[in-house]
Order: C-alpha cells, then structure tokens, then sequence
C-alpha cells in the first residue's frame, strides 16, 4: 500500500481508503461479520483510511468500523459527515442553511459519531451535501471552527452533491475548506475540469467515491444481472441503462494488460492517476473486494496514452439517483 498526503492537513492516508456505506445497509442484506472481517483484512493490506457517515444505517457503519480500529485508533484515519436536518439530499440552493447545517446540528451529529466510533475524536469531519450558496455562510464555518478548538476534529470537508462537480469549486477557491469528496470515475470526469485542478492550487485533499459508478465499471454488472434483495440499485440500474452502460465497458477490456489485469484495477488507477487525489473509497463488503482493491496501490500509475484513451470513454448520463429530490 502507498500512502499520499490529505491536502495540506499533512495527514497521511493510504491510496485505497474504506467506503463505509455498503456495511451501513442499504446494499442487501447486512453481514456484519463478513463487514468486520473486510475491515480487518484491509488494515492488514495497509488501509488507513475509513471514510464513514452518520446516515450510513443511522450510525451502524461508525460502530463496525469502531470496533475494527479498537486498539489501534492512532494508527487509522477516520473521516465522517453530518447528515442535513432535512435528511434530504442533495442539498439545494433554495434550502437556508438555517434548515439545513446549523452550527448546532453539526456539532450535536459530531458528538454522536464519535460515541458511536468509541473515540474522542475524527481526524475529518465533512457536511454530506453541498451548495454553492453556503460558501459564505458563517453557520458551518463557526461549527468547524469550534470543532477543531476543542480538538473533536482535525480537518473540515464538504462531500459534493451527487452528480456535481461544479458546487464545491468556488469554496475550494476561496480556502476555507480542508478536503472535498466527489464522484469521480472513468464515466464521470468532469471534476477534472475545474474542482481536481482547483483542489491541487490550494491544497485541498480530494477523496474520491463511487469510482466504479456503482459497479458497473467493474465489468461483473452485466445484462440479466439480479440485484440482491434490499440493493437500492435494483431501482437505479434498470435493464436499458445496464445494457447502454455495458456496451460501453466491454469497450475497456482492450486496455487491460498486465498492471491493470481487472475493469476495477483500472478504474481506480484511473482516479489515482491524476495528482490532485489524494484517496480512493470504494466500498468492500468482502475480503476478497478488499484484496482485489489494494493490488490497484503498486506505484504503476496509467501512462499518458492509456489516460488519453480513457478520456473518451467519459459518460455523462444524468441519471439521478432514486433518494434525490431535483
């Protein structure tokens, strides 16, 4: 495993982090054995970074990978978010933030994330929705500001609106924020754009999710696929956005070669490849996820030929999630 600094917090976090959500629930049913002992193996491969969220299964996810780093806390990294009051996302620009992230809301979703971690506190604490508008609004600022006085927290972030690349620029631009997480994959690259090449001038650390849109671009997503009972894809992926989306992965098969000899190798060597990220988060439920994921950090990035062909394999589909309120 390699390692790579958050932006300018210095903190250090492996190139493949832990994305939390699948072991929350939501993703058929919930095994939290198989989750403990995925969490085990990926700190044995040299995972540092679990990346959580209070929505995760209302605090589950902060427990199991509270209990998977007993013992050990100093030596993980721990990022997490505070839901919006509404329990709505994504967060929009007509909602006041008086309605949404209040200083007090965030501070009181602080405090139950870390007794739900079993610790004193989270090295990066992030608002699980974002809108431009709040760039300059003194309710979240006031709320990390008193969060890392009293050392509840070492860093701040925002996780950008799904499907969004363009919100979080300005804040990133203006220096108030410590980290930004985003959508950012082989299909959606259009962070690259303006908010990676922002992120990099300011030294903001970029954790990237979802860098298999959903596991499509792990190839093993493919026409006739059945969902497990209790996925939220089964309503996301229908059969004719399956098969649009698998025409076009079968396509990137030709680039696998011998160091990237999987679909999910090169996906995340694709978001690796590009020096404003700083950590990749995809979920793994199974140890054998785990392994398969943590061959991806081998110090051989993509060559500039293979990053040019993999920029016209961009898919912007606009398929808006089933939770989203737009």
């Amino acid at each position: 495993m390699r390692y790579r600094k958050l932006g300018r917090t210095g903190i250090e976090v492996s190139e493949i982090g832990f994305g939390g959500w699948g072991i929350g629930g939501g993703w058929g049913p919930k095994d939290d054995e198989a989750a403990l002992l995925s969490l085990r193996r990926a700190i044995d491969l040299g995972v540092n970074f679990f990346d959580t969220a209070l929505a995760y299964g209302d605090g589950h996810s902060e427990r199991l990978i509270g209990r998977a780093v007993s013992g050990i806390r100093e030596s993980v990294v721990i990022a997490t978010k505070v839901p919006p009051k509404t329990y709505r996302w994504p967060v929009l620009p007509t909602e006041p933030i008086s309605e949404t992230f209040p200083s007090e809301w965030i501070i009181k979703c602080t405090e139950r994330s870390l007794e739900n971690l079993g610790t004193d506190y989270v090295d990066v604490q992030q608002l699980h929705a974002w809108t431009d508008r709040y760039t300059d609004e003194r309710d979240w600022q006031e709320a990390a500001t008193y969060l890392k006085e009293q050392g509840m927290i070492r860093a701040f972030g925002v996780s950008a609106n799904d499907w969004d690349p363009y919100g979080p620029v300005n804040l990133v631009e203006s220096g108030k924020i410590d980290t930004v997480q985003v959508i950012y994959n082989i299909f959606e690259q259009r962070p690259a754009e303006k908010l990676l090449p922002a992120a990099l001038e300011k030294g903001v650390g970029i954790i990237v999710r979802v860098p298999f849109e959903e596991g499509l671009l792990t190839g093993k997503i493919v026409e006739g696929y059945k969902f497990a009972e209790g996925d939220w894809r089964s309503k996301w992926l229908t059969p004719s956005r399956i098969r649009e989306a698998s025409s076009r992965v079968r396509k990137l098969e030709r680039l696998l070669n011998e160091d990237t000899p999987t679909l999910a190798t090169l996906a995340l060597k694709f978001c690796l490849s590009h020096p404003a990220v700083s950590t990749v988060i995809p979920g793994m439920r199974k140890v054998a996820h785990v392994e398969e994921n943590c061959k991806a950090s081998d110090g051989r990035l993509l060559s500039e030929g293979t990053l040019a062909e993999l920029r016209r394999h961009a898919f912007v589909h606009g398929w808006k999630y089933p939770w989203s309120q737009q």
